[in-house]
């Protein structure tokens, strides 16, 4: 059990430090670097799903004037490592995907370089390409572990058995779709070659962990770390694509070095996002549920069929969630993956959890429905008292809580079970809910410094604040560490000058940087007291290996959501939208809110707009801009709210606190599908909920 610090600057709803700079516009972000004459690259990227380039005409491109180098496999340099095939760019002929990035232009302008890479002229031997994801696949194969390490399949108990002594049985088969990261700052550097300075790369990078960022780049180019700096103060959002290094970042980097002294900027087109920053792979989830008379869970199997690139596997941990949820005799999770010559899957906001509480919600609801139970009874009368998959005692789950409140704000009680019965003014109205849930993660070595300047403490640390609240929530932690006022504290960050740092992704920042933080200051307090003099430090470090490892430590939710169906054309409104959560305590409930309505409004967006069109003629994302890969906006949803619960959890780490970027996000689809199901009777199981799967069924 760890001693929680005493809350005086936690749990104060203080305004963003970073906020009147990205209002005013003075934030700098990756390619805003004021840098003197940069130039401009573009990458060029293959026309063909799967071949080999035979030849390469650069010509007319160089011939234009302005232009200052072209770029590709038959000029670029030999890098050290190329064991990441998606960083491996520009280092054979060899084409994986259409969109793989074959060559860079650099020019005076952005402009110009884009006409360049139009002119350059590629001859393809182009091979047969297979992009298209079954589950009647007869080459799918297990991984060795799914995402970041987790088991590939699991069995507990005689599932076969147990579905077959049920008294009630859902066996379905539910899917989500392709889906893209869009932040609004894409993916972005400003790349620059020092030679007088020993060869020293400094790069402005849009990224989610400047020191993971540099170490990719080190061991791509054959550096020590020294030779490498990145820096990032801000991100325009990253949702997990911007968590590990792209393409982009080489090509920028290959193209300042060969302007040495000047700087190079590169920003990926909205186009050019769809191929080269990652996606969420398409999930095929077979979902079986058995459960008796009560509603007791016998057995629940999960199956799970996903994609990965050919030349790089990224196996989502889809199943994972289905491990630990709810308590029953059996249970069996299994994962398959299809190699296909598609570009490389990769982080998306909640990876496995969001799309892994997909199948399991919506076939709880059905399980609901077929008993004859109020969904929210059917999951509290499934809680566990302990982990059901290690066995472990929660350091705290207070999932039923969350439902029960949620509950009651929304207004559950008294809610007609009958689907496709309540009309109002021309559209079917129903109501759905879900469960969620997100581990509760701490990151490898993070590392702080505590120092007195000046009268103030200033703490640093090479965080990465992705929009998510670093720069206000940091200050908070090491003035209740530090037994200070938290005006009087100023926290570094976005700078490998600064202390290690874990990456900002699953929902494990502020947990991993403010337990370095809090061990820092408790170093510092212990060495000087509290009077210090200007110039005292002291450094402090946390480790994964430091982490309770006798509890199950996992954040839950409840949401609950209004559908309205029109009867006549099936157009589907989302009028209320509701969350509530338990995750520890809570710093700042102002950046937590944006979190968690951010999270929520994400979801709604996986339910009904965002589908990445796979063209598997030509192997490409057809609707690959904003025009039409459509996102949630305001007008899509009119009342959100996220609420709390105050929650204790000692054993997660000194603050008490728990991740909350992502936990919103998860089991808000199931929720929208859920209250579609209530408003029309009709069930869809293949995400987005869109009027072709609404009208047939409709009343």
């Amino acid at each position: 059990m760890t001693e929680l610090l005493e809350p005086r600057a936690m749990g104060r709803d203080l305004v963003r430090r970073d906020g009147v700079r990205k209002v005013r516009g003075t934030a700098t972000y990756a390619f805003e670097t004021p840098v003197e004459s940069p130039a401009f690259c573009h990458p060029l990227q293959a026309t063909v799903a799967r071949g080999r380039i035979t030849a390469v005409d650069t010509t007319a491109a160089e011939a234009l004037d302005g232009v200052l180098a072209v770029v590709t496999h038959e000029n670029a340099e030999r890098l050290a490592s190329t064991d990441d095939a998606e960083l491996a760019v520009l280092q054979s002929p060899e084409v994986a995907f259409r969109g793989q990035p074959i060559g860079v232009v650099v020019a005076e302008t952005s402009e110009l370089a884009r006409q360049a890479a139009d002119l350059v002229r590629v001859t393809y031997d182009e091979q047969p390409h297979d992009s298209v994801l079954s589950a009647d696949r007869g080459d799918l194969y297990a991984p060795e572990k799914v995402n970041p390490g987790y088991d590939t399949d699991t069995v507990q108990g005689d599932v076969d058995a147990e579905l077959a002594a049920s008294a009630v049985r859902v066996e379905q088969t539910y899917a989500t779709a392709m889906v893209h990261n869009n932040p609004l700052e894409p993916h972005a550097s400003t790349a620059l070659w020092d030679a007088a300075d020993g060869g020293k790369l400094t790069l402005w990078d849009s990224t989610q962990g400047v020191h993971p960022d540099r170490k990719a780049v080190c061991s791509l180019f054959g550096l020590d770390l020294e030779r490498v700096q990145v820096v990032c103060p801000y991100v325009g959002g990253g949702f997990g694509s911007k968590g590990t290094p792209h393409a982009n970042v080489v090509l920028v980097a290959m193209a300042a070095r060969a302007l040495p002294g000047r700087a190079v900027k590169l920003a990926l087109t909205r186009q050019q996002m769809f191929t080269m920053a990652g996606y969420r792979t398409p999930t095929i989830q077979r979902m079986q549920l058995g459960a008796d008379r009560d509603g007791r869970i016998r057995a629940l199997a999960l199956d799970v069929v996903e994609q990965t690139s050919r030349i790089k596997e990224f196996a989502e941990q889809t199943g994972v969630p289905a491990r630990m949820m709810y308590t029953a005799a059996a249970r069996r999770t299994t994962h398959r993956l299809a190699a296909l010559d598609v570009p490389v899957p990769s982080w998306f906001r909640a990876p496995g959890e969001c799309p892994g509480m997909f199948g399991p919600e919506v076939a709880m609801d059905e399980l609901a429905h077929a008993l004859g139970m109020d969904p929210v009874e059917l999951r509290i009368r499934n809680e566990p008292d302990r982990d059901p998959e290690t066995g472990q005692p929660w350091s705290s789950r207070h999932l039923v809580e969350c439902l029960r409140e949620g509950a009651e704000r929304f207004g559950w009680a008294g809610r007609d079970p009958r689907p496709g019965v309540r009309r109002e003014d021309g559209w079917l109205v129903g109501t759905g809910m879900a469960s969620s849930v997100y581990p509760t993660m701490r990151q490898a070595q993070s590392t702080a410094t505590v120092r007195f300047e000046d009268g103030r403490y200033v703490v640093e640390i090479g965080a990465a604040d992705l929009g998510t609240g670093a720069w206000t929530v940091l200050p908070q932690i090491a003035a209740d560490a530090l037994d200070a006022d938290v005006d009087d504290v100023e926290v570094r960050i976005g700078d490998t000058r600064y202390p290690i740092a874990s990456v900002a992704g699953g929902s494990s920042g502020t947990n991993t940087w403010g337990s370095a933080i809090v061990e820092a200051a408790r170093q510092f307090r212990g060495k000087f007291g509290r009077r210090p003099e200007d110039g005292d430090e002291a450094q402090g470090s946390v480790d994964q290996a430091a982490t309770d490892d006798e509890h199950a430590t996992y954040a839950f939710g409840a949401q609950f959501v209004e559908a309205r169906v029109h009867a006549d054309t099936g157009e589907v409104r989302v009028p209320r939208l509701l969350g509530v959560f338990a995750c520890g305590r809570i710093v700042n409930p102002r950046t937590a809110r944006s979190q968690f309505i951010g999270g929520m409004t994400m979801g709604l967006s996986m339910a009904l707009h965002e589908n990445s069109a796979w063209d598997a003629r030509i192997g490409q994302v057809a609707n690959h801009d904003l025009a039409e890969y459509h996102v949630t906006v305001n007008a899509d949803v009119g009342d959100v709210q996220a609420h709390w619960i105050d929650e204790h959890d000692p054993y997660v780490n000194a603050m008490g606190i728990k991740g909350i970027g992502e936990i919103g996000i998860v089991g808000t689809a199931a929720a929208v599908v859920n209250a579609v199901f209530h408003a029309t009777g009709v069930r869809v199981r293949h995400l987005p909920v869109t009027l072709d799967k609404i009208l047939p069924g409709l009343p």
